[in-house]
Order: C-alpha cells, then sequence, then structure tokens
C-alpha cells in the first residue's frame, strides 16, 4: 500500500528552498513506493540509495542511471542493482569528476551500446573523453574513443552528453579552471560539441573541420530541444549569475568577457540569469513550452515558462537535483546528496517521478 507524506518544505514561487537533512522525507519501506505532496503536486520515489548518481536513461521500464565512481545503476520495478563499468583509464577522483555523462544509442535494445562521458588520469594529467560502451553479461566495457583530450582539472569538467533529434550526439564541457579556452575556438573547453554518433565531424557544423557548436560557455550542464527542434541549455555562473540559455550554432555566449546583464557586441545574452543568486543549474528537459531545470544549490526542481519568462520552484524538499528526464506525461528526476555537497539522509540518493499537468 503506497504511503502518503507531507513534505515539510514548501513550494515557494521565485524562490530557492534550502532545507536540511532533517527536513527531507523519510524512506518507506524499501520494497514500498511512497507519494511526496508540495502544495498539491505529488511525486513518487521509484528507488532509493544511488550512489552520486549523474544522468538518467530509460529503456522500455528499466532505468540506466550513471554513478560517478564507475557504475551503471539499472532500477527495474523499483529495485536497484549495479553494473561495473570497465574504462581503460583510472576515473579522476578530483572534485566532480568521474563517470558523468551517459546516453544510450538510439538502437540500444539491438545493440546493447551506449555513449559516456568521464574524468581520467594519466602519466599525472586529468583529461576528460567521450567514448563508445558495450553492455555484455551485466557489465560494460569502454571499447573505442570518440573524442579525447578534453581539458580538466579541479572542477569545471560539463558533462552532458544528449542526442538530438537530428541523432548528433551533443557534449557539453567545462572551462577547466581555465577562463580564457572558453573564448577559444581551437580549445575543446567551454563549449558546446557536435559529432556523429561515430565520432567524426558533422559537415554542417558552424566552423570548418571543428566540433565546436557554440562558445563561450563556463560549465555548461544541461540540454534540451523543443518541438522546433531549437537548443537549449543551463549553465553555472561565477558568483551568481548562473544561466538558461537558447543555443545558436557558431554563436558565442560571453564567458568569461560578459556575466548577467551585461552586454558585447557579437556575444549572446542569457534568456534568465540568477542574479547575487545560485541555482547551480544541472540537467534540464523541455515539455510544452516549459523548461525543467534540475538545481543543485537551489535544491530544487524548477521551472522556467519560455512565453511568460517566469521561474519557479515547482519541488523542494529532496535536497540537491542533478538530472530530469521527462517522457510522456511523467517527469523523472535524480537526488544528489551524496556527491560530498549534501546532505544525505540514510536512504539517499533517490529517484522519483512527478506527474506533469
Amino acid at each position: 500500500m503506497k504511503k502518503r507524506l507531507l513534505v515539510a518544505a514548501i513550494v515557494l514561487l521565485n524562490l530557492s528552498g534550502c532545507v536540511n537533512e532533517n527536513s527531507r522525507p523519510k524512506n518507506t519501506d524499501s520494497n514500498e513506493k511512497s507519494i511526496e505532496t508540495v502544495q498539491n503536486i505529488e511525486f513518487q520515489t521509484i528507488a532509493t540509495e544511488l550512489r552520486i548518481p549523474w544522468s538518467i536513461n530509460k529503456s522500455g521500464e528499466t532505468f540506466f542511471i550513471s554513478e560517478r565512481d564507475g557504475t551503471v545503476a539499472v532500477v527495474e520495478k523499483g529495485k536497484v542493482s549495479r553494473e561495473e563499468v570497465r574504462f581503460n583509464r583510472r576515473l579522476s577522483k578530483n572534485p566532480e569528476a568521474g563517470f558523468l555523462g551517459f546516453v544510450l544509442m538510439p538502437d540500444f535494445e539491438k545493440t546493447q551500446k551506449a555513449l559516456a562521458y568521464y574524468t581520467y588520469e594519466h602519466n599525472g594529467q586529468t583529461m576528460n573523453r567521450v567514448i563508445e560502451l558495450q553492455r555484455s553479461n551485466g557489465q560494460w566495457q569502454e571499447k573505442r574513443v570518440l573524442l579525447d583530450g578534453i581539458p580538466s582539472d579541479q572542477f569545471h569538467h560539463g558533462g552532458r552528453l544528449k542526442i538530438g533529434p537530428d541523432f548528433k550526439l551533443y557534449v557539453t564541457t567545462g572551462d577547466a579552471h581555465r577562463e580564457e579556452i572558453a573564448q577559444d575556438r581551437d580549445s575543446l573547453g567551454g563549449k558546446i560539441l557536435r559529432m556523429n554518433l561515430d565520432g567524426s565531424i558533422p559537415d554542417d557544423n558552424p566552423f570548418d573541420d571543428s566540433y565546436v557548436y557554440s562558445y563561450g560557455h563556463r560549465n555548461p550542464q544541461g540540454l534540451a530541444w523543443n518541438e522546433k527542434n531549437e537548443l537549449f541549455e543551463s549553465e553555472h555562473g561565477p558568483a551568481g549569475h548562473d544561466e538558461l540559455n537558447k543555443i545558436e550554432a557558431g554563436k558565442n555566449y560571453g564567458w568569461p568577457l560578459i556575466v548577467g546583464d551585461e552586454r558585447k557586441q557579437g556575444m549572446e545574452a542569457p534568456l534568465i540569469h540568477s542574479g547575487e543568486g545560485t541555482w547551480a543549474p544541472s540537467g534540464i528537459a523541455y515539455k510544452d513550452g516549459k523548461l525543467y531545470v534540475a538545481a543543485l544549490r537551489g535544491e530544487a526542481v524548477k521551472m522556467y515558462d519560455l512565453r511568460s519568462g517566469e521561474m519557479k520552484d515547482i519541488i523542494t524538499g529532496v535536497g540537491r537535483v542533478r538530472d530530469l528526464f521527462i517522457e510522456g506525461n511523467t517527469l523523472y528526476f535524480i537526488s544528489n546528496n551524496t556527491d560530498g555537497r549534501g546532505n544525505p539522509a540514510e536512504d539517499d540518493d533517490k529517484l522519483y517521478s512527478m506527474p506533469l499537468q
């Protein structure tokens, strides 16, 4: 029998919900699903005890969620099992690093192939790479490298992978704490990259013989498309000034030369930014004219109405939110309180679902 719990945190419009561990709903019996209600919005706990989850994928009724320490959490009927990922390089232990972006190939059910983004250490250097994975007998193996040498450091790895409606792979990369590389089109850092699914450069990319799709980014972590195939992105700003952007091929999004409301010729302004406050936006998803945003430091699922320009919290009380995924009229999202910056409850982290109205 499903239990109904009232979350202590109240959803506030246009205000981030900061809650402590004790204000978050506790887990019910491990074999049951719980319903939590916040201001008449119900969200259901699908699975618990995830380990630094990063990216949500779904095939049929099964979820495949990347975990930063190098495993895939497989969620079936609320039960979590883990499958090891055998990388060809040693995963970096730097803050925010590890197994990040993860996306199933369009023909995954047949081929059991996926693409991944991870931070590694080799010969004293830290880098990021995009690879192809093969799943077999409950394990995943790195089969080939699609792109290597993406800059990395202690922070700002980027890491989101998404296959667009054009069946190209889009990759977000951070500036690796070397802000000047975001403006350097010869660098892979501080960019949104675009490639064919085999790792080659598409003929219609905006710059000749280049993976670069857009540049001038600080630490982008979310990608989503609307029904017109327009691309949107979320990005971590410096000391606030987190951004949501509409991305166009070949455009310069300004970092580090402009932030917030600043303007400069030839550079794009954000749709909205957080001002002096901080959202720390991660994964995003689109549905019916609205962008849904996973907020880490903002500790919320936020919703941005592209028509009205209004930004509000629709879910608080679960702590840090890393990624979200929409299928039909259901929004799925994962908390990320075990990443070293949150206050994890005993059964964190969790996969949730909620209906979209």
